[in-house]
């Protein structure tokens, strides 16, 4: 007897949760033109003003704003005076719609989907040929990845996720042996480095673009006790030498993730703490159906980080791995304990802290 988990709707219902989706995609975009364009952060505490006052003090063609404005306005986005033809962003809006709203900016995640579709077509041929992408072919990956990881992880690592580690911080102070995996730009990393100058760190990427953009910063800094290698995270031969190392949402979309962890075990001293933060989910896809981000989570899978991995010969994991996997694969790579944490605030991320001993 089959048994569902989920229901069928009746056809009316059904079409409309389907012209409700094909909105919601296109306000996902306007939102990501908002953000990226400036409109959002000029339009916040500004006064109700017309499209022509918004697109000067913006500096964009005006034509385009008010188009702009028009789609942001029947969504609900931005409130619309008729009589006046003024346009206004309230503060409760803006408060998770504006760079200085992070770490709420949700704009920031709405610049995904944009940039997956562009390359649509390619992804097509994989379900035709199989196989996958490579990172390279994502146009803008690692500028919206770093300003994702810049509101999710850096604004959060001193408050929150380094505590979750007793007595990090004071060993940071004093001057400890750090390797963040999969580094990409070192938005994190370049943190930890200024706020805890005796200790030594080292950022992996197989990315030379992620390296290059994280070796400038670290150049403008002025930063002397930290180094940017190009890697593959899964063939790294350092062996017992870091105190500490770190993955901020990089295992699930590597080649061979089970090698990524064995050799984060192997590199790690007897002591010392891997710290992963990868996707809040279930393995199970049952599990995951209430889940506020689950149809986002397998379309990022499906468009990039399942993709990627297939597009280097690898098992393709995809985004939604899940807890109960994670954690039977942090077993089987040598870590005998794992304590799986989640910020009240964060309902995209789960924090594992993984002891050898």
């Amino acid at each position: 007897m089959c048994r569902l988990c989920t229901q069928a709707l009746p056809e009316e219902a059904f079409a409309e949760k389907l012209l409700q989706t094909v909105n919601a995609a296109a306000v996902n975009q306007m939102l990501s033109l908002g953000h990226r364009s400036g409109l959002f952060d000029t339009l916040a505490g500004m006064a109700p003003a017309t499209s022509d006052a918004i697109a000067a003090r913006a500096g964009l063609n005006e034509r385009y704003v008010r188009e702009w404005l028009g789609a942001v306005v029947v969504s609900g986005v931005v409130l619309y005076d008729p009589d006046e033809q003024q346009y206004h962003l309230p503060d409760s809006h803006a408060a998770f719609l504006t760079r200085a709203a992070s770490p709420n900016n949700l704009a920031v995640i709405a610049q995904y989907l944009p940039m997956l579709g562009s390359v649509e077509d390619r992804v097509l041929e994989c379900f035709r040929e199989g196989g996958g992408l490579r990172y390279e072919e994502y146009p803008g990956f690692h500028r919206v990845m770093a300003e994702d990881s810049g509101q999710a992880v850096v604004c959060n690592l001193f408050s929150h996720i380094l505590p979750l580690v007793d007595r990090l911080e004071a060993r940071l102070i004093q001057g400890i042996e750090v390797l963040d995996l999969g580094c990409g730009s070192g938005r994190a990393l370049l943190s930890m480095a200024r706020r805890y100058p005796d200790s030594r760190f080292v950022g992996y990427d197989l990315s030379p673009q992620a390296i290059d953009n994280a070796r400038r910063e670290a150049d403008r800094l002025r930063l002397d006790n930290i180094v940017f290698s190009v890697r593959n995270v899964a063939a790294i031969e350092d062996t017992g030498r870091f105190d500490l190392i770190t993955a901020f949402d990089a295992i699930h979309d590597q080649a061979h993730p089970e090698r990524v962890l064995a050799a984060a075990a192997r590199a790690l001293r007897p002591e010392g703490v891997f710290l992963m933060v990868d996707i809040a989910a279930s393995s199970r896809l049952e599990n995951n159906l209430d889940h506020p981000l689950a149809p986002t989570l397998y379309a990022l899978s499906c468009m990039h980080c399942m993709s990627v991995s297939l597009g280097q010969g690898g098992r393709g994991l995809g985004t939604v791995w899940g807890r109960e996997l994670a954690v039977e694969m942090l077993r089987e790579a040598g870590f005998a304990r794992t304590d799986v944490h989640q910020l009240e605030h964060d309902i995209q991320n789960y924090y594992y802290v993984n002891r050898k001993g």
